[in-house]
């Protein structure tokens, strides 16, 4: 293919864009994806903003902003599994643009560029454009805010409004703690190039002020709920300060495992998480980040990829020194790790090309060889159409680029990427989700039975149920919850298996509809193997007191 090189990475930004839209059509994914969506739904069937109710109790675990951005795509589109993804991919979209812009601005357009084609193509941004959580958001927020804050250090001061917003954006996502990846580089680039004073510049407290202006709504919805009401019982206990968990037990109490929600903790946790979650260029990756270690390779880079690799390092490092962790949090370093691997691939010479040639276009004939074999394995029902599928695309990127050169590890690499989207969107995760039976039950009520009161028994992880079913969705802790409610005109209850015996002895209780279920996010081979499917499943029922 005779593109010219920045071209072609455009032309790869936009199939990447293109091949991720078939995500926003599908639908939402249990446990967190589900959660936050029932939560935003909340907030317009309350028509309360402030105040955060998931599970049917007050809700504290992260701040509002994610719940607000959903909930006004909710208001605009109507309640639904595209509005709640929507604005997690124009974020996405918008996170690309700034971290093209930032490469760009310190390197050239080039490294923007081949940078944006790496970040769109990473494996855990492909598999969050699906299953959308808080993370795109995050990683959007900080990038910008690192963004406006290096221009502010070349001297504009709306930088620093912007790049406070940014900062302020992504505490009220997260917490407090995302001021590390945006800070860190900045302060071990200064110090490292002798730049002491601009620690003391007022520019940058007045950034610091700015943030705590920005976060107001923030803390203003905490105080409102959870400070105002000290008899509230949350996390399992009362008088629960909502300033002093978002300021400190959400994320320092994390850190040190001394908060109310505790994890265990391993410090190599992060290093194999990468290795996946970053394909097709985790090995890219880890050869660029010990190519860094050779004196020889950073002389002539900019000065401000100590900027670049501090902020990447000390997040990577905090987070595998914590105590609790997910792999879904290194997404916020993505960009980073981005920027690295574009440099590192511009700089290969004929050696390294050849290597990297080979190793990528094995890794791509790999990828395809294994979700082939998926499609018959998993007995979707047009396997042959899938495998065609991933055949064209994979004929596609041999054909079309070839030689041993740097356009075409970039353009093989983005393809294979481009076919595990078109599996996974349009096959893999609408299959996967038939057996999410909360989100099924929920769909099944809202076609059959519009008018129904729906309920949940003695089963507090309906998430999807929740967001899909009619209306609002009432938790019922134990029969005693029941027996306040049982004569309610309408009322139909989502159960899990183990209470159906009891429902049908002492409450007549008819059962409208079975579904099966099955953790999809947690996926096992025997679930995976058509033959074994069964032997994994769990059941959930709709049912009517009669």
């Amino acid at each position: 293919m005779n593109l010219k090189d920045t071209t072609l990475y455009k032309f790869l930004i936009v199939l990447l864009v293109l091949a991720s839209i078939p995500a926003l059509f599908s639908g939402v994914m249990e446990p967190d994806g589900a959660l936050y969506a029932s939560m935003s739904k909340n907030i317009i069937l309350f028509k309360d903003w402030f105040n955060l109710y998931g599970r049917g109790a007050d809700w504290l675990d992260k701040p509002h902003l994610t719940f607000w951005l959903a909930a006004t795509s909710f208001k605009i589109f109507g309640i639904s599994a595209f509005a709640y993804k929507l604005p997690s991919f124009l974020f996405g979209l918008l996170g690309t643009w700034y971290l093209y812009k930032l490469a760009k601005d310190i390197y050239d357009a080039k490294t923007g560029l081949i940078s944006a084609v790496i970040f769109l193509s990473a494996l855990h941004i492909i598999t969050s454009t699906f299953d959308v959580r808080a993370e795109i958001y995050i990683t959007t927020f900080t990038l910008a805010s690192i963004y406006h804050y290096y221009k502010a250090h070349k001297g504009s001061f709306w930088h620093v409004v912007a790049g406070s917003f940014f900062a302020a954006c992504a505490i009220m996502i997260k917490g407090i703690f995302v001021l590390i990846p945006v800070f860190a580089g900045f302060i071990i680039y200064w110090l490292f190039t002798k730049q002491y004073k601009q620690l003391w510049q007022p520019k940058w407290w007045i950034a610091i002020l700015a943030i705590f202006v920005f976060i107001t709504p923030e803390l203003y919805s905490l105080y409102t709920q959870f400070d105002l009401h000290p008899e509230k019982i949350v996390l399992e206990r009362t008088g629960v300060s909502g300033l002093k968990f978002f300021f400190w037990d959400s994320q320092f109490g994390r850190f040190f495992n001394s908060g109310p929600i505790k994890g265990k903790g391993d410090i190599s946790f992060f290093l194999h998480t990468t290795l996946w979650a970053f394909l097709p260029w985790s090995i890219l990756f880890y050869t660029a980040v010990v190519n860094l270690f050779k004196r020889k390779n950073r002389v002539n880079l900019a000065p401000e990829s100590i900027m670049i690799w501090a902020s990447a390092a000390v997040t990577f490092l905090i987070f595998s020194l914590s105590k609790f962790q997910l792999p879904h949090y290194i997404l916020i370093i993505f960009p980073q790790f981005s920027i690295i691997t574009a440099l590192y691939l511009k700089k290969l010479e004929e050696r390294g090309l050849k290597i990297f040639f080979t190793v990528q276009s094995i890794l791509f004939v790999l990828i395809i060889a294994l979700l082939s074999a998926l499609s018959f394995f998993y007995d979707f029902e047009n396997p042959y159409l899938i495998v065609g599928i991933l055949v064209i695309v994979l004929a596609a990127a041999f054909l079309l680029f070839k030689g041993v050169k740097l356009e075409t590890i970039i353009a093989r690499s983005a393809f294979a990427s481009v076919g595990l989207m078109l599996f996974l969107f349009i096959f893999f995760y609408p299959a996967l989700m038939k057996y999410q039976s909360g989100s099924e039950a929920g769909e099944w009520l809202k076609k059959n039975y519009p008018t129904a009161k729906p309920a949940v028994l003695n089963y507090i992880d309906a998430f999807s149920f929740d967001f899909y079913a009619p209306g609002e969705v009432k938790y019922l802790h134990n029969y005693g919850d029941l027996d306040k409610i049982k004569s309610t005109q309408d009322l139909v209850i989502y159960v899990p298996e183990t209470e159906l015996l009891k429902l049908k002895t002492e409450y007549n209780a008819e059962v409208l509809k079975s579904f099966e279920y099955f953790h999809i996010t947690k996926l096992t081979g025997k679930f995976l193997n058509a033959q074994t499917r069964n032997q994994v499943l769990e059941h959930f029922y709709l049912v009517k007191l009669n």
